[in-house]
């Protein structure tokens, strides 16, 4: 075995294997208990497990029904939440390209030295579990562009179960890309080094802007084959494998309840609801006869307030199913995600979106649309009251978001209280922008550089390039002029104040695409720098750092970007 330092790089030559339950054929699922499931399946074979000082609990083993069949057969699933099934490990040899340290220390409680051990880097590519770990699948369905998708499920995601660190926080850890499951359809299970690059980065820098997001702990990269047609067109090619481990306070997701309206299972419906309740709302009292009614209010406002924030942050999902929308209003499942260069509520990162159905000016109205689909996976469980207030919440969801997005803009604008005139303000600039397709972070950032006076007498500095873009627009002395009366408005307030300020929330660096994209090059051929770089990067987005403008992260896309598409293939 071969050891690379710091962080990033463990190679070595052997893989661990065990052997599973041959698979099921073609049956319906059963439910069983916890002890049921254990004797039943390979969960009691000490071999499975490596040695690294995580345990993992289940709580959920004991409160929800559980499918009595494993392995990765696909197959209609009914009357149960989760079906067991064992982690298949990535063909070697295996390279561990990047691990998170923030994750390692402060969410599990890790030494940094943990990532040199072997075992390690098999548990986190699904070739060993970690203590008290028993893998699962998870049962969900969706509305995908607009349609009933029907039975959709963790399709190559396996949940290993649950780790409570010393904070007391609960986390969730997650497999993606670690083979096949009940849920897999037609697929491989497997996930490609293009897009668990872009998951493991974009999840690490969605946390460090701010923004409530699923977390990444490790991606492993091996060289089994993968075939993949990227833009579905017929021509597939050869990739290679990867599996990232990742993190979520809760992977329960708008789908999670609809596949059992949808199917009748209105028993399971309720003990899962009451489950997510109990275990992730607990400011709600079980005992409220409109417990119901309140999560679902809180479900609506979270989720206004996550989309406001990712237009703050020019963040566009790309896939914004109901399956990939989280009852914990957390960012989850990066796909095709883009984030807006050339400001443009028309921009769709997703070349599979041809219809631009998850634009990033349309995320609000899909927001609202998903939270619909919500309500009607809770309708048989509601009475006719609470059906009207639920629909009464829904109705103010529109006025919340706006809220919202208009607090987040304010403060990206560095104004401080409220003025009449601040929503006007906002959307003047932002209509300049569009017109002249001024970089939306950029811009942003350099109004929080440059001084007023500069602003004032219009010597905004060549390096300050976004701003130079909107220097052209025949209107733009206009909006300075109101901008600068909003401003002096603001008594005790200093220009300096005023730039600390905006920093504080004007991001430098975001994980454009352009930059996903050269670390993917690097990685492919096993050049994990670039990757490392962006990692570090994107730890610390508001700092100006050395490294990062000597990339090239905060000056104008290259020309090649443009012609930079991504899809829902990965």
């Amino acid at each position: 075995m071969t050891k690379h330092g710091f962080t990033l790089f463990v190679f070595f030559s052997a893989v661990a294997s065990t052997t599973c339950r041959d698979e099921q054929d073609f049956c319906e699922s059963k439910v069983c208990n916890e002890r049921e499931f254990k004797q039943n399946h390979f969960y009691t074979n000490e071999k499975t497990y490596g040695e690294i000082p995580l345990t993992l609990s289940h709580r959920l083993l004991d409160a929800l029904p559980l499918d009595e069949l494993d392995g990765p057969v696909s197959r209609p699933v009914r009357g149960c939440v989760f079906s067991g099934s064992r982690p298949t490990p990535l063909k070697e040899p295996l390279t561990l390209a990047a691990a998170s340290q923030d994750v390692l220390r402060n969410i599990l409680d890790l030494n940094e030295s943990v990532i040199q051990n072997e075992e390690f880097v098999l548990c986190v590519s699904g070739g060993k579990l970690f203590p008290g770990s028993i893998p699962l699948a998870h049962r969900y369905g969706g509305h995908q562009f607009g349609y009933w998708a029907g039975q959709l499920g963790d399709g190559r995601a396996h949940f290993l179960g649950e780790y409570t660190n010393r904070k007391g926080e609960r986390w969730e850890l997650q497999l993606k890309g670690s083979g096949k499951t009940p849920y897999s359809r037609s697929g491989d299970g497997r996930a490609v080094i293009r897009s668990s690059v872009r998951e493991f980065l974009c999840s690490e820098a969605m946390h460090f802007l701010g923004v409530p997001t699923s977390r990444a702990l490790s991606l492993v990269v091996s060289e089994e084959p993968v075939w993949r047609d990227l833009f579905y067109n017929g021509n597939v090619i050869k990739e290679r494998g990867a599996v990232v481990l990742r993190l979520a306070r809760s992977w329960f997701r708008i789908g999670s309840l609809e596949i059992l309206t949808r199917t009748g299972e209105l028993d399971v419906l309720r003990t899962l609801l009451d489950f997510i309740i109990e275990e992730y709302f607990k400011s709600i009292a079980m005992n409220d006869p409109d417990k119901y009614v309140v999560f679902f209010s809180r479900v609506v406002n979270e989720t206004a307030h996550l989309i406001a924030h990712w237009m703050s942050v020019g963040f566009a999902h790309g896939v914004c199913n109901t399956d990939n929308f989280s009852l914990l209003s957390i960012t989850i499942d990066y796909g095709p995600f883009g984030f807006m260069e050339s400001y443009d509520p028309n921009f769709v990162p997703n070349t599979s979106d041809d219809e631009g159905r998850y634009s990033i000016g349309a995320q609000a109205n899909v927001g609202l649309f998903n939270l619909q689909k919500l309500l009607e996976a809770l309708k048989p469980l509601l009475t006719s009251d609470q059906l009207s207030q639920c629909r009464q919440t829904l109705r103010e969801y529109s006025q919340t978001y706006q809220q919202r997005f208009h607090e987040l803009f304010k403060a990206k604008l560095g104004f401080l209280g409220n003025q009449e005139n601040d929503s006007y303000v906002i959307a003047f600039l932002l209509k300049l922008m569009e017109d002249t397709g001024a970089d939306f972070t950029m811009t942003f950032r350099q109004l929080s550089e440059v001084t007023m006076s500069q602003l004032q007498t219009g010597s905004i500095p060549p390096s300050m390039w976004a701003l130079s873009d909107l220097l052209s627009h025949e209107y733009f002395r206009d909006w300075v002029q109101l901008y600068l009366k909003r401003l002096s408005r603001m008594e005790s307030d200093s220009d300096a104040a005023r730039q600390h300020r905006m920093q504080g929330v004007n991001p430098r660096y975001v994980l454009r695409n352009w930059m996903a994209e050269s670390a993917i090059r690097k990685a492919e051929k096993n050049d994990f720098s670039e990757v490392a770089l962006l990692q570090k990067t994107l730890t610390e987005p508001f700092v100006e750092q050395e490294e990062a403008e000597r990339a090239g992260y905060s000056s104008k896309p290259p020309s090649w970007a443009q012609q930079l598409r991504v899809s829902c293939s990965s």
